[in-house]
């Protein structure tokens, strides 16, 4: 296996996974990563000489990863800190209108009696059941899975499957879907924001995406040190596995002879071969060029045109990363601020591509934890307003932009939250400054938009039509998010260990935490 060299392109979720996957095999990897720093979208802004996590801030499906580090000889638990969150998150519209949920449903359902009446936390767990339902039946049929065909799928669900998809309403939205079991508009609010964790509409996304409702309630984690560490570790451990990883390596081409992939050149012109190419990035930069493929029409051929349409890019996001004393409002670690009216929100982001008017705001208070007493001072905010993916298109440095943090200013104030900053102390992320960041996406930080119940057909699989390519992140199967994208690399790295012929003696490679590839 030592002979056998694998260049893994982008330092990711994905990339790190797939590295570490490879390199425990024995197989040499060798990662490249433009920025100076591995985690993509898992990153931090210094404000004030402190690291502030500004991507990603919820870690869940932990069994994702342990699957990852048990399968490379590691337990998650020796090497990171992670404690579970007792309160998933807090909700407000009002000073006076504040829901908390609760990782024990029937704790949630106490609190949204006292909140909305008996009736309401009823439909409630009758929603959890029906979410855990989808969420059993789609695991093995479609997170797991390769890429999922309806014809696979139609095998994997079976009749107990098919029955739980029918329950959720498959051809419906979740915005729809969520009305048969929400009568208070606030609620069918709260749980439809789970669409915008894949970047798309409540209004357009599949109902099957309140499976997510169940994940969260399998747990919820944060991890000491911030999200930022589980990428320094995948890092320390790929190297001690004998891989090579290296930062500030930009690459300008995938290296093809005979229609197959064969190594990358980078923009200083080095060149480096190699026996397969996983590419975590983006598939836009493939389809665009903005990574190139050394043979003439080969990204078309692979990948499709160019597509211009912005509606099909999932949501970018206002970000302001700070340091800040807080008074009123009791934060907890993960709180969402929401306008009383939702639709607007959408329309803007995805009829107009403007920043909403009316933003529903979610701060991560990485300082604090359930209902634990905060010794006070500067605390360290992430605050996240949903914004069109159209960084390509324009700067985002214009009276729209402030109009739109005066107005989650005001949200905020109004559920009783003051912040006490300064601009020094203030770092803003725009969608045109994460295009910059990701190339090709506009912005879009989850790939394509999850639209439409053939959404989960329509992503590009492990596999690409280029031999020797192979595709791992969050714009590709199974989805966006810290764990789908990890389960993107563990894929790309099974199917490309089959296709080296490192199979066992059973005819299939094995995935400690349930994967295989037959």
């Amino acid at each position: 296996m030592p002979d056998h060299h694998v260049i893994v392109v982008g330092a990711g979720i994905g990339g790190l996974a797939s590295a570490l996957e490879l390199s425990a095999a024995g197989i040499r990897v060798t990662v490249l990563e433009r920025a100076e720093t591995v985690g993509g979208k898992l990153h931090q802004r210094i404000v004030n000489g402190v690291g502030i996590d500004s991507g990603p801030t919820v870690f869940t499906m932990r069994w994702v990863f342990d699957g990852l580090f048990a399968q490379a000889g590691h337990r998650l638990e020796d090497e990171l800190t992670i404690t579970p969150l007792q309160i998933l998150a807090r909700h407000a519209w009002g000073q006076s209108e504040t829901l908390d949920l609760y990782a024990d449903r029937h704790q949630s359902a106490l609190a949204i009696a006292r909140f909305a009446g008996a009736a309401e936390a009823s439909r409630f767990l009758e929603f959890c059941e029906q979410a855990s339902a989808a969420y059993q039946a789609l695991e093995k049929a479609a997170i797991r899975s390769q890429r999922p065909t309806l014809f696979s799928m139609h095998q994997d669900l079976g009749l107990r499957g098919f029955a739980a998809l029918w329950g959720v309403g498959p051809f419906r939205s979740l915005w729809q879907s969520l009305s048969r079991y929400f009568k208070d508009p606030r609620l069918h609010q709260l749980f439809s924001r789970y669409a915008t964790y894949c970047g798309s509409s409540p209004m357009q996304a599949p109902a099957t995406l309140m499976l997510i409702a169940d994940v969260e309630m399998q747990g919820v984690w944060v991890i000491e040190g911030g999200m930022i560490m589980l990428a320094r570790v995948l890092e320390k451990l790929i190297k001690q596995h004998g891989a090579e990883v290296r930062t500030g390596a930009d690459v300008a081409a995938i290296l093809m002879r005979d229609g197959r992939a064969c190594g990358v050149q980078l923009h200083s012109g080095e060149t480096l071969t190699a026996d397969a190419v996983i590419f975590n990035g983006d598939v836009a930069a493939l389809r665009q060029g903005v990574v190139a493929l050394s043979e003439p029409n080969a990204a078309r051929k692979a990948f499709g045109a160019p597509c211009d349409d912005l509606r099909q890019r999932s949501l970018s996001a206002l970000t302001l990363s700070i340091r800040a004393t807080t008074t009123g409002f009791p934060l907890t670690t993960h709180n969402l601020f929401f306008p009383h009216d939702y639709a607007p929100e959408f329309e803007a982001i995805f009829g107009q591509q403007q920043l909403p008017a009316t933003p529903t705001v979610y701060v991560c208070a990485q300082d604090r934890r359930d209902d634990q007493a905060f010794k006070g001072g500067p605390e360290r905010l992430l605050l996240l307003i949903n914004a069109p993916a159209s960084g390509d298109r324009r700067t985002f440095e214009t009276s729209e932009t402030h109009a739109c943090i005066n107005a989650a200013t005001s949200l905020m104030n109004r559920c009783g939250l003051t912040l006490h900053h300064d601009t020094e102390s203030t770092v803003v992320t725009t969608p045109a400054s994460f295009h910059q960041r990701f190339p090709a996406t506009g912005g879009a930080l989850y790939g394509p938009a999850t639209h439409g119940w053939m959404s989960v057909f329509s992503r590009h699989g492990a596999s690409s039509l280029i031999p020797g390519l192979y595709l791992a992140g969050g714009s590709v199967h199974p989805g966006p998010g810290v764990p789908m994208a990890a389960l993107s690399g563990r894929l790309a790295a099974v199917t490309l260990m089959g296709h080296l012929g490192l199979i066992r003696p059973s005819g299939r490679v094995v995935i400690s935490g349930g994967m295989s590839m037959h």
